[in-house]
């Protein structure tokens, strides 16, 4: 361990506390010596300033105790400041049990989410209405650890309150918007909320619940008595940035050292949270669960040639001709065409570099998405200019709709800034976000999703009905979800039509355990120009892929070890995705 150096002459036996530097791409932890002045503020978890390497950095303290024999004393400098409380003991042990897990052995990322927003001095009293004795005796609501699976048009609050009742409860949601309304219904029910991170003082202190999105999953709450994860089958939970860590799985192991029970709500839990909960998969009376499922309607293709077809079906263009029905059309296809083939002899337009299909933009122009090659529209084995719109982009759909519909259509992606006016929309799924008050949800090319090459395909595709579902509300209203698909029988819209998402956990299950998939095995992918070379030192399963090599392992731990342990290649700049959603 590094210790920077320094002269102190001191009396009092010496206190030593070990500080993680709040300094990107710094992995080593420093000792330091607690002036006396300060031993009543310093806690592990506090918030301090010290000297590194000649100038003043922040950190965070992560163990107290007696020096290093092996280490002089007179060699360690003093911590500068206290500057504000931070993450409680527990949830920096939590951040020692992520790092290996996601494949890190670095506490700093864990930290940072662990921390408040500003520095706080103490935390903010906030009256309990729910007393700890109370939930540790159970007599008040029962709620154990489970998935709870509910229609995507059920209120959840019964659930949330049924955990709060418990005792101090931590409840997260993928959306921060809809964490604060969560909030706000809590507060209107007679609790006391935190609302993280803006209310990360009061959370410290204590309060009934503390809600929050993914980052939440750090927040403080003393005496942890329930967790409740709404949506839990959304991507939202896990970090984008390295280490992937997943907030279901912080919380699934934070409820597990507190003693407290956890429930994972979801219409279409994932295949990791229905493993997890085993027998406690717990479904609503078929009396209640139905009327929460949107209508689904499938528009069977399966009989059109592929060469024919056009994505603007007869189904489709009846709801678009409606003048009363406001309508949204997903495509997850950017541009006018994503793949194309010569009217004259029929070849697929390839990249000349890489081999990958080319796209077409609105410059007109061919371009590889793999190699980011630019070519004129031109075939390669005949040199004709006329090309056939085999997979249509977003633009090129917004004016075949408009056209159908004979009304203005509005396309949306995830670039779009302000949601344009209009009734007809196409986009992609970002839409799904953008646009409320809707009749109609149409999915023109849902085999895209349903036959994806992702081992999570299915439950990514149930993910985006149950969301379209939401927007067209129950199917006592009206509302309905169209899909055009060639696959009708897919267990993903069997499962939805008849709104029982059971039916396709034991295959998702089986599919996974045969492949040796998640949750029954680990899975990383590393990304960058020396995956290869670190892959093999890793002595794992590897696989190539379009952009580095896919690593997996019996065990998390074990992967997550191989990971961190193994050096990386000097000069390198790898990206690890442990559990990658879109491998």
């Amino acid at each position: 361990m590094s210790t920077p150096a320094g002269q102190l002459a001191f009396t009092d036996p010496p206190l030593v506390a070990r500080v993680v530097p709040d300094l990107t791409g710094l992995d080593k932890q420093f000792d330091y010596l607690v002036p006396e002045s300060m031993r009543a503020q310093v806690t592990v978890g506090s918030l301090v300033r010290v000297s590194l390497h000649g100038r003043r950095v922040g950190g965070w303290v992560v163990a107290l105790g007696p020096p290093d024999p092996a280490l002089p004393v007179e060699r360690l400098v003093e911590i500068a400041k206290w500057s504000s409380i931070g993450p409680s003991e527990d949830l920096v042990a939590l951040a020692a049990w992520a790092g290996p897990r996601w494949g890190t052995d670095r506490l700093r990322p864990y930290l940072v989410a662990a921390s408040p927003p500003t520095m706080v001095v103490r935390p903010r009293q906030v009256r309990r209405t729910v007393g700890v004795s109370a939930a540790v005796g159970g007599s008040v609501g029962s709620v154990g650890s489970e998935v709870e699976r509910i229609a995507p048009l059920t209120d959840p609050l019964p659930i949330v309150v049924a955990a709060a009742r418990r005792g101090p409860a931590l409840v997260l949601h993928p959306s921060p918007a809809a964490a604060a309304a969560l909030g706000r219904r809590l507060r209107r029910e007679g609790f006391t909320v935190a609302v993280a991170p803006e209310d990360w003082a009061s959370a410290a202190a204590g309060v009934d619940v503390v809600v929050g999105a993914r980052a939440a999953a750090w927040a403080p709450c003393p005496d942890l008595r329930a967790v409740v994860v709404l949506d839990e089958h959304d991507e939202a939970y896990q970090e984008e940035r390295s280490p992937t860590w997943h907030a279901r799985d912080v919380v699934v192991e934070r409820a597990r050292r507190a003693g407290a029970s956890c429930v994972l709500v979801s219409p279409c839990p994932t295949a990791t949270a229905v493993r997890w909960a085993g027998a406690e998969v717990h479904d609503l009376p078929a009396g209640e669960r139905v009327p929460g499922w949107p209508f689904l309607e499938i528009d069977d293709r399966s009989d059109l040639e592929p060469w024919k077809r056009s994505l603007v079906g007869s189904a489709l263009i009846a709801h678009l001709r409606d003048p009363a029905k406001r309508v949204v059309c997903v495509l997850n296809t950017t541009g006018r065409a994503r793949l194309l083939a010569c009217r004259a002899c029929r070849t697929l337009q390839r990249c000349e570099r890489c081999e990958a299909a080319v796209a077409q933009h609105d410059d007109g122009m061919f371009h590889c998405p793999r190699c980011d090659a630019v070519r004129p529209q031109v075939c390669q084995a005949c040199g004709g200019t006329a090309m056939a719109l085999s997979k249509p982009g977003v633009t090129r759909l917004r004016e075949e709709l408009e056209a159908a519909a004979n009304r203005p259509v509005a396309a949306v992606t995830g670039a779009t800034d302000d949601l344009p006016a209009g009734d007809v929309f196409i986009g992609t799924e970002a839409v799904l976000h953008r646009v409320r008050g809707v009749d109609v949800v149409a999915f023109l090319d849902i085999d895209a999703e349903l036959l994806a090459p992702r081992y999570r395909a299915a439950e990514q595709a149930m993910a985006l009905l149950v969301r379209a579902g939401r927007l067209v509300g129950p199917r006592s209203g009206g509302g309905r979800v169209l899909v055009q698909t060639h696959v009708p029988d897919h267990p993903v819209l069997q499962a939805y039509r008849f709104a029982d998402p059971e039916r396709l956990d034991a295959i998702e299950l089986a599919r996974r355990r045969l492949l040796g998939l998640p949750p029954f095995r680990a899975l990383a992918a590393v990304e960058g120009a020396e995956a290869g070379e670190f892959a093999a030192a890793t002595g794992l399963e590897s696989a190539p892929t379009a952009r580095g090599v896919l690593l997996r392992a019996d065990t998390w731990e074990e992967l997550g070890r191989r990971l961190a342990t193994t050096p990386r290649p000097k000069g390198s700049r790898l990206r690890v995705e442990v559990d990658p959603p879109r491998a």
